[in-house]
């Protein structure tokens, strides 16, 4: 999750769905098959992220990395993955803490050729009842606070934004802070907080958020 070009600080949206609530059925435009993958399909994987990363796919099997996937006419349209323990975010410098039952969704996309075909919604909703099946009881996912068509799949699959998270370089000090969005109760901010910024003092936490409003 990254913000604005023209904003220094970096951040983006924090969404949550409780896993036992209804979900939506979505149906994409074009016909898909969704799936799980693994090693086999590292090629696929590397060449939809781009350049050389054939290796860091198969990175993230080894380190137990999930991979859900959307295929349309045997090519691969588009995929995301998914992390059951923790996750750390690279461009935040965060790392992600998740309790026994929460899953969290991350580095999703759907393949230029096929965008616009309602493919990642589709696609979430797919990993969300795996997720299901699996007796999981709450999927997180981010979203860049620009990224407005993300935000709208994001929220067509059911999920609910709950805090916007910013982290900004204040002279030598680095600070990161999870604001809840209006209407969200209180306790659950506060687990965003705690899978987001579960490594840091809470005090701290409170303090930079009254501190910058």
């Amino acid at each position: 999750m990254v913000s604005a070009q023209d904003d220094p600080r970096q951040g983006g949206t924090i969404w949550a769905l409780n896993l036992d609530e209804p979900a939506p059925v979505i149906t994409p435009l074009v016909p898909a098959t969704f799936r799980q993958v693994g090693r086999e399909s590292a090629l696929a994987l590397g060449t939809a992220l781009g350049g050389d990363t054939t290796g860091e796919v198969l990175r993230r099997f080894e380190t137990g990395r999930r991979c859900y996937t959307a295929w349309v006419e045997g090519a691969l349209a588009a995929y995301g993955w998914v992390s059951i323990n923790e996750e750390f975010v690279g461009e935040l410098n965060l790392r992600l803490w998740l309790l026994p039952g929460e899953a969290y969704i991350w580095d999703c996309a759907t393949v230029p050729a096929f965008r616009r075909q309602s493919l990642y919604s589709a696609l979430l909703a797919y990993i969300l009842g795996e997720l299901r099946g699996e007796k999981l009881c709450r999927a997180w996912i981010g979203a860049d606070m620009d990224n407005l068509a993300s935000q709208r799949g994001i929220a067509r699959a059911g999920f609910r934004r709950v805090a916007d998270l910013v982290v900004e370089q204040v002279l030598p000090l680095r600070m990161a802070w999870v604001q809840g969005r209006p209407g969200i109760p209180d306790h659950l901010v506060a687990e965003a907080r705690r899978v987001f910024l579960g490594n840091r003092d809470q005090a701290w936490q409170e303090a930079v958020s009254h501190l910058l409003g």
